[in-house]
């Protein structure tokens, strides 16, 4: 895997997360396009559809050489877990800094798995910097300068999606943009994927 030189390291910006199906996507892009609509929208960064996703564990810069060894303990992480259900519901934020998404269902099992997939890159030799107890979100916009929030989460309070059983870890990589064209968005690879099995 090709990744991003610095000094004389090849590196990979990479997380561990939990995607949302095509469903799920849908039905979420449905109530966006309703929040679109609010007053003071136009000065929300929304991220795109390709972009959605409950991260799990920020890795940050990863060396290339450690990357199969990362993937290896995934791969375990996630066979010691089992398969659960999983919807999109209502939503909050982080101060006037971020809008975002929230989950219902087995949040109690992508806790943990979220806890292995920390644990995987601490193993890995990866500082994963200072611990913080999970919390299910998935962001589809952050603010330029100040903004109030609270009228679009009214808006995403009665949103439920789908159930859907989340069945695989996947490890992503971002690309940040480098162009400095406005409104571009961060690009996204998945490259790994691993199921789970709950196993142990």
């Amino acid at each position: 895997m090709r990744g991003t030189a610095v000094g004389q390291t090849l590196t990979m910006r990479l997380f561990a997360a939990v995607l949302p199906p095509d469903h799920a996507s849908r039905e979420l892009a449905s109530a966006v396009e309703g929040l679109r609509n609010l007053p003071g929208a136009d000065r929300l960064r929304w991220t795109g559809r390709p972009g959605w996703h409950f991260t799990l564990a920020f890795y940050g810069e990863v060396a290339d050489e450690t990357v199969p060894e990362l993937s290896e303990r995934l791969a375990r992480a996630a066979h010691r877990t089992a398969p659960f259900s999983l919807a999109l519901r209502g939503g909050g934020h982080f101060g006037d800094r971020a809008l975002w998404v929230g989950a219902e269902g087995d949040v109690h099992a992508m806790r943990l798995l979220a806890e292995r997939a920390e644990a995987a890159a601490r193993k890995a030799g990866i500082d994963t910097g200072e611990h913080r107890r999970y919390h299910a979100h998935l962001s589809i916009a952050r603010t330029r300068g100040r903004l109030h929030l609270r009228p679009y989460v009214a808006e995403l309070a009665p949103f439920t999606g789908s159930e859907w059983t989340v069945d695989e870890l996947c490890l992503v990589r971002s690309r940040l943009p480098v162009s400095g064209v406005s409104g571009e968005q961060p690009r996204y690879e998945t490259v790994g994927r691993w199921p789970l099995g709950g196993a142990g």
